[in-house]
């Protein structure tokens, strides 16, 4: 692999990774606020175990924290400067996208010009980087 495509695909990664899955998880916490205790501790550990015990939530769970393994890899390859902003807007944009496809939210207009701007932005980064 060369050096210099494997932080962009590692940064591509990240993105998917965190902003993929957060719709999976949002949908496998379903539930969790059903759980009550009056003991604010036992609410927790309740909670915990409840989200622990289901499988929509833990596996998109973990593949959100090999998104983060994947950063901190790609981290070591990269400009900070450009590896923050990059992997937070495809955070977004995966999101965005993800959620659209399970029918969560649609895609408005608003929607469509953040995800614009967010490629603006991330384009610029880069180029003023380059």
């Amino acid at each position: 692999m060369g050096s210099t495509f494997t932080p962009w695909l590692g940064l591509l990664a990240v993105g998917a990774l965190w902003g993929g899955t957060n719709p999976f998880i949002k949908r496998g916490s379903k539930g969790v606020q059903k759980v009550h205790s009056p003991n604010k501790i036992t609410q927790i550990i309740l909670e915990i175990k409840y989200l622990f015990t289901q499988w929509q939530y833990i596996l998109p769970f973990l593949l959100n924290q090999c998104g983060s393994v994947v950063y901190f890899l790609t981290l070591q390859q990269t400009d900070l400067s450009l590896a923050v902003p990059i992997a937070n807007a495809l955070t977004f944009l995966f999101t965005a996208l993800v959620g659209h496809l399970l029918g969560e939210e649609k895609i408005d207009k608003e929607t469509l010009c953040g995800i614009t701007l967010v490629v603006v932005g991330i384009s610029l980064c880069v180029y003023g980087k380059i």
